[in-house]
C-alpha cells in the first residue's frame, strides 16, 4: 500500500524484498515452478517464512515491486491482458473499486478464508479479492511536548480545530500520499459530503501544515519521532499510523518502557489491504497456492513486525508491542469502497483547492 512507519524494517529484520523485471518465468498454465507476486514497495516477509512456503509448495516466489499503491494498481490495470505476475498484493479499500471495475482479478476462494475476521470479508459472491491485513491511519502525538506544556493531547477530529492546537499538526498531501488520502477520507466519513470541506477550512485556519509524503511529515516535521528529534522538528502532531508508536519502541536502542508517542484514537480511518489472482495469470495454480499462504497462520503471524499492519486471520498472533502501544481503534471511521470510488477524485480535487491554493 505505502511506506509504513519506518525505513529500517528491511535492515532490522532481514526481510525478503526481492525485485523482478517481469514474469517471463511464469511458464504455462499451472506447471511453472515460479510464481510472481506484484506488489507496492512496502511488501516484506521474513526470509525463513517465505523459504518454508517455497519448500512445502515447490514454487519459487518472485516479487515485483511497482511503486506506491496507486501506481502499482494503475500499472496492473494497464497490463491486465498480459499481466506482469500471477498475484497482486496491496490494493486497499481506497482503490479497490477501481481494480474490480476494471476486471483486474479472477475468482478464487482462498483456503482459510473462513478464518478471516468477518467484517473484512467482501465480494463474497465472486471471491475476486482476499483480505490480507488492516491498519489505522491516525493522528500521532508527541507525549513529551504535551506533558511539558501541560496540555491534554487531542483525542478527536473536533479537537484538532481548537485554538489550543493551532500550528501543531502536520499532514501529508492527499493527492500524493496514502496516509494523507486516508486522513481526508476519515474527515469525509466523519463530517459527510456537506461538512468535510468546512472542517478543512477550519483546520487550515488553525495552521495545519501539508507536506508531500509520510517520510517528510514523520521523520522531518514531527517532534515525537526518532528522526524528528534529530531534525529538531517542531510539530507535535502528525498524521501517521496506529502502529507508529510500537515502531518507536521496537527500533529504539535502548528500548523505552513506554512509547514516546501516542495515538488520538478519535482520528482514525481504517485501511484494509487485499490480494487477488490476476486475470490472465500464467501460473494460476501457483497463484492460488500463494494466496493460501498469505492468509495462512505463518504469514499472518509474521506480518505485523514486517509491514507494521494487523493480521486479518482471527487466530493470528499480535506482537505484545502492538497490543500495548498501538492497539487498533475501537471505532474507526470507514467508508464503503463504492462510496470512495464515486467521490475520491472529486474530493481530492476539492481538497487541493481548499488547502493548497
Amino acid at each position: 500500500m505505502t511506506k509504513r512507519t519506518t525505513t529500517a524494517i528491511a535492515i532490522g529484520l532481514g526481510l525478503v524484498t526481492l525485485s523482478a523485471c517481469g514474469s517471463s518465468d511464469s511458464g504455462g498454465a499451472g506447471d511453472s515452478k515460479t510464481v510472481t507476486l506484484v506488489s507496492h514497495d512496502s511488501w516484506a516477509v521474513s526470509k525463513s517464512v517465505l523459504q518454508d512456503f517455497e519448500k512445502q509448495s515447490g514454487y519459487k516466489v518472485r516479487v515485483l515491486k511497482d511503486g506506491d499503491a496507486g501506481q502499482a494498481v494503475n500499472k496492473a490495470i494497464l497490463t491486465k491482458d498480459n499481466p506482469q505476475g500471477d498475484v497482486f498484493f496491496g490494493v486497499d479499500n481506497t482503490l479497490l473499486s477501481r481494480a474490480l471495475d476494471n476486471g483486474l482479478f479472477q475468482s478464487y476462494e482462498a483456503k482459510g478464508s473462513d478464518q478471516i475476521v468477518q467484517q473484512y470479508r467482501i465480494d463474497q459472491d465472486k471471491h475476486r479479492v482476499t483480505p490480507i491485513d488492516s491498519g489505522d491511519i491516525c493522528v500521532n502525538y508527541d507525549k513529551a511536548y504535551f506533558s511539558k506544556h501541560k496540555l491534554a493531547p487531542p483525542a478527536s477530529f473536533d479537537d484538532l480545530i481548537k485554538p489550543a492546537y493551532k500550528n501543531l499538526l502536520v499532514t501529508e498531501n492527499a493527492s500524493t500520499s496514502s496516509p494523507g488520502l486516508g486522513f481526508l477520507l476519515g474527515t469525509a466519513a466523519k463530517y459527510g459530503d456537506d461538512g468535510w470541506q468546512d472542517y478543512w477550512k477550519k483546520l487550515r485556519a488553525n495552521g495545519v501544515k501539508v507536506v508531500d509524503g509520510w517520510e517528510q511529515a514523520y521523520n522531518d516535521e514531527f517532534s515525537g519521532s526518532a528522526g524528528g528529534k534529530k531534525a529538531k522538528a517542531d510539530r507535535p502532531l502528525v498524521v501517521s499510523y496506529a502502529s507508529s508508536p510500537p515502531a518507536e519502541v521496537i527500533y529504539a536502542d535502548p528500548k523505552p518502557k513506554t512509547a514516546p508517542t501516542g495515538v488520538a484514537s478519535g482520528t482514525c480511518f481504517r485501511q484494509i489491504e487485499y490480494a487477488g489472482l490476476l486475470s490472465n495469470a500464467k501460473n494460476t495454480k501457483g497463484g492460488k497456492a500463494l494466496l493460501d499462504f498469505l492468509i495462512g497462520v505463518k504469514f499472518q503471524d509474521d506480518m505485523p513486525l514486517n509491514m507494521f499492519v494487523y493480521p486479518v486471520r482471527e487466530t493470528a498472533q499480535v506482537p505484545e508491542e502492538f497490543v500495548k502501544f498501538g492497539p487498533q481503534a475501537k471505532d474507526p471511521e470507514t467508508l464503503a469502497p463504492a462510496k470512495i470510488a464515486d467521490n475520491r477524485d472529486q474530493w481530492v480535487k476539492s481538497w487541493t483547492s481548499l488547502v493548497l491554493k
